[in-house]
């Protein structure tokens, strides 16, 4: 793990070397510059994006949606668990085995 570390340093700091080189060398500060405005403005915009963009279209709920939210947004209607429940064709069968006898499950020894 260390050594991955020094090898990014090492990467980062010959980067910083590199650009720095091409900002003090006179021909080459333009071809620098641009890229670097370019980045700074795509990065505000990402951070900051205009108000026009922001905006979230309205989107009208349906009818299902509507009650929904109306039946929570009304604490004082409580409707018990059973009568919110959902009742399913399925049905549960005791299996072959037969039930567990409670003294089975006392260990033999104390």
């Amino acid at each position: 793990m260390r050594r991955h570390a020094i090898i990014f340093w090492t990467a980062i700091g010959l980067a910083a070397v590199g650009v720095l080189a091409l900002l003090i060398s006179p021909g080459t500060r333009m071809m620098v510059l641009i890229p670097a405005i370019i980045v700074a403005i795509v990065y505000l915009l990402y951070k900051f994006p205009p108000r026009r963009f922001n905006k979230r279209p309205k989107v009208k709920p349906s009818k299902r949606t509507a009650a929904k939210l109306a039946r929570k947004s009304h604490p004082a209607r409580k409707t018990s668990p059973s009568a919110t429940r959902k009742q399913y064709p399925f049905q549960v069968i005791d299996g072959q085995k037969g039930k567990s006898d409670p003294s089975d499950d006392l260990p033999k020894y104390h």
